[in-house]
């Protein structure tokens, strides 16, 4: 049986939302484009959601068929990617994670600064810091369509979520940035997220 690649998007409820979706959703479009077997869904314990509370989403992507396609949650994965910085503090946002993972930040701070709010950063190999806000230059995306099994009307990765995304493609080999610039609207923000991440060994 294929090995199936667990993500985790943390994100702010309702100001957030579409951003976290965002992120899921173009990883799983990013992969499909190598012909891989994908899934991106929301944390239903996390809905409804309110503003501000930390809320998650996921991403799956394997080569083969998916049997368990919309848990309620990844068990074990293996990226985690946070969409607000302050969200690291005092939540265990490696839940489930075993050791080598990767950890994605959107944050101005040093992967340093980061690290000294995470107990057990003992279980990730390498994190990685974004500044998707100053990249995005403030076209963070608010849309309350699309939760709850509603079809996002939107466009896809027009805020932070590129390079975010972009990052991700940096850091893992689970996506390729050339097949995720493809699939987003703000394809600068993308490729600078790309570029512009840090990206630090941990262990």
């Amino acid at each position: 049986m294929a090995h199936v690649h667990e993500v985790t998007i943390w994100a702010r409820g309702v100001s957030q939302d579409k951003e976290g979706r965002d992120v899921a959703g173009i990883i799983a479009l990013a992969a499909e484009k190598e012909n891989k077997f994908t899934c991106a869904w929301d944390d239903y314990a996390d809905l409804p959601d309110r503003v501000g509370v930390p809320v998650r989403k996921y991403t799956k992507i394997s080569d083969e068929e998916i049997e368990m396609r919309y848990d309620y949650e990844c068990e074990h994965p293996e990226v985690v990617i946070i969409v607000d910085e302050s969200i690291v503090k005092g939540l265990n946002i490696l839940r489930g994670m075993e050791k080598g993972g990767t950890l994605i930040v959107n944050t101005k701070r040093s992967p340093d600064d980061i690290l000294k709010f995470i107990p057990n950063k003992d279980l990730i190999d390498k994190i990685v810091c974004v500044d998707a806000n100053g990249i995005a230059a403030g076209a963070t995306t608010v849309d309350f369509s699309g939760t709850e099994g509603g079809v996002d009307a939107s466009t896809l990765g027009a805020g932070i979520s590129a390079p975010l995304a972009g990052a991700a493609a940096k850091a893992t080999n689970l996506i390729k940035v050339e097949n995720a610039t493809e699939v987003v609207v703000n394809k600068e923000a993308m490729n600078r997220g790309y570029e512009e991440a840090i990206i630090q060994s941990v262990n």
